[in-house]
């Protein structure tokens, strides 16, 4: 190392890596390039109706009538929010970037909890970088994970130095952050808490033991404030989500198990081995021998490792019998992609140990070599979300659609499209009439869909005969419906709609979609259900959970968390820092 540049042994400063994070994402945003990702459309739809609809979760479009509380909210308030300004789109966005710009921050200070603050910016660097990050905002379109994931990892250190140190403002910020991050996504904060959360916990309760600052708060102490902070925790979440929980308990799921691709065996399947694993993990797959034997080498690190293995061996689907065994029933409800992006999280600070070995090793060679193949593992996500087998060929056209339904009274009917996969949510968004599908599997309640095994009408023929036995029963009960229309996206239903008694009324687009009715339809009428909720819950659900993030803002005003930091001394062995001069 003699001889070698001095500020190669600096850690890279946050606004530094911040920027980064901006330079690379904030072009792909204005490009749109989420906008063709699977979720995308869902969310923007959810976030139309609380700018429509901000205090009343009951939403008519989907379903005969759905409760968005069944979703938590934050992220599509926020679009909600911005949209009257920026549009839907724009805001869906801009909210994006936010969380694009929270995660490295996270990974940074959850990085340095674990390793020495050089290498906690290049893991935080690397993040940016990941084949998961890019799988999951271009490809999956998984907006309100990421949000919480980076919320999530924001407010681990405030949990670190609350249990250690029992500093007030610590638990107030680690408690709002927490709570935020369950307004954005309740599934993440859950498993969270097994992965990320506890080795946390484990670590802090290390540091007690081996006393390594002059505070010396004993374990006993660590766990019974971390006992605290969970306790606190549980109950804020479960006032904040009360809406969500009440709609749980009055209708469990218990639909017929919906395939998935993410649950299969990916050694038996190249292709969603290859969407699953190869394209999440991108070239960190070469790193993780090293993870593994640092991980278990460093004592300090392996309940970091433990989080890593068991989101990995989670991130695996159907490929190892693990998580049907630990999740029962809950493994056919779940999808799968988002334990690989934990797992790649998890993994960033035992990686940020080797980059700083190759730059230290290898010098600018090392450091050509780690750009290249971030480039090459980002760049190679990008290509693989926008041409693998599972995206649609080309961006549909609804726009005719829309149009129809917004006219000449065709919005007393409900309609359904066939075909036109993720592009229903567009539909849905702009179109006044209503639909007996969605894109939403865990608010359904009809039971023409919830008796089979498929997901959304649209995309029956993909679930086989579960699916298009969904379709024929929805289509023989078209009358108690209301359901009068028909768009066809693709000709394979063509024939079923011929034998059901519906004749074509009108094509777009040089016959790319065509529009299908049924003369004897009733208009529409409202669907009693149980599962709407009153009055004060759709107020808690519009105050609640925005209140939360402005609760977060406040408080990184007041008390900012860049001037009070842990410091490491090299290896990655914690030390308060005492003072800012």
């Amino acid at each position: 190392m003699n001889g070698a540049n001095p500020y190669s042994f600096r850690a890279i400063p946050l606004p530094v890596i911040v920027l980064v994070a901006l330079m690379v994402h904030a072009p792909l945003l204005l490009m749109q390039l989420p906008a063709g990702s699977f979720d995308a459309n869902f969310h923007i739809f959810f976030a139309s109706h609380y700018a429509h609809h901000w205090f009343s979760p009951w939403n008519d479009k989907w379903f005969a009538g759905f409760s968005q509380t069944t979703y938590p909210p934050l992220t599509h308030q926020w679009i909600a929010l911005l949209s009257s300004v920026f549009g839907l789109n724009a805001g869906y966005g801009l909210v994006q970037l936010a969380a694009l710009l929270l995660l490295p921050v996270g990974v940074y200070r959850f990085g340095k909890l674990w390793v020495d603050d050089r290498s906690a910016s290049y893991a935080a660097l690397g993040s940016i970088f990941l084949g998961a990050v890019a799988f999951m905002v271009y490809q999956a379109g998984q907006l309100a994970t990421v949000a919480a994931t980076a919320l999530y990892l924001n407010a681990l250190p405030y949990l670190y130095e609350w249990s250690r140190l029992a500093e007030w403002r610590s638990l107030a910020k680690g408690l709002a952050m927490s709570l935020a991050a369950a307004a954005a996504h309740h599934v993440s904060l859950i498993f969270g808490l097994v992965f990320f959360a506890l080795p946390v916990l484990g670590l802090a309760m290390m540091d007690a033991s081996a006393g390594q600052d002059k505070d010396k708060k004993s374990s006993t102490g660590v766990a019974l404030r971390a006992a605290a902070f969970a306790a606190l925790a549980g109950v804020g979440i479960g006032v904040l989500l009360l809406p969500y929980w009440i709609s749980l308990i009055r209708h469990p799921v218990q639909q017929m198990p919906i395939p998935h691709d993410s649950r299969s065996n990916f050694l038996l399947n190249s292709i969603t081995g290859l969407n699953y694993f190869v394209i999440p993990y991108g070239l960190l797959i070469l790193a993780l021998p090293f993870i593994v034997v640092r991980g278990m080498a460093v004592r300090r690190l392996r309940p970091l490792l433990l989080g890593f293995w068991l989101a990995f061996i989670f991130g695996l689907g159907g490929t190892t019998p693990l998580p049907r065994w630990l999740l029962g029933r809950a493994f056919e409800v779940l999808t799968f992609e988002r334990f690989a992006f934990w797992a790649a999280l998890l993994a960033m600070p035992i990686a940020g140990l080797l980059f700083v070995k190759l730059l230290d090793r290898f010098g600018g060679k090392g450091a050509v070599g780690l750009a290249l193949a971030s480039v090459a593992t980002f760049g190679a996500a990008l290509a693989w979300a926008t041409n693998n087998p599972y995206r649609p060929a080309s961006v549909l056209d609804v726009n005719p659609v829309i149009s129809f339904l917004n006219r000449d009274g065709h919005g007393d009917y409900r309609y359904l499209t066939l075909g036109f996969g993720s592009a229903l949510a567009k539909v849905s968004t702009y179109a006044d009439a209503n639909s007996v599908d969605g894109d939403y599997n865990s608010a359904r309640l009809l039971p023409e869909m919830t008796h089979h095994g498929s997901a959304q009408l649209t995309n029956a023929k993909f679930y086989g005969t579960a699916g298009m036995d969904s379709l024929r029963d929805m289509l023989k009960h078209a009358n108690r419906y209301g359901l009068k229309y028909v768009f066809v996206h693709d000709p394979y239903y063509e024939p079923l709609l011929t034998f059901a008694g519906w004749r074509k009324i009108e094509t777009y687009g040089g016959g790319e979609i065509t529009a299908w009715s049924k003369g004897d339809v009733p208009p529409a009428r409202s669907i009693e259900s149980d599962a709407m909720p009153t009055r004060w819950e759709g107020l808690m659900w519009g105050i609640l959970p925005m209140a939360s993030s402005v609760l977060v803002i406040f408080l990184e005003l007041l008390w900012p968390a860049w001037k009070r930091s842990f410091k490491t001394a090299g290896a990655p062995v914690y030390v308060p820092e005492r003072s800012i001069a």
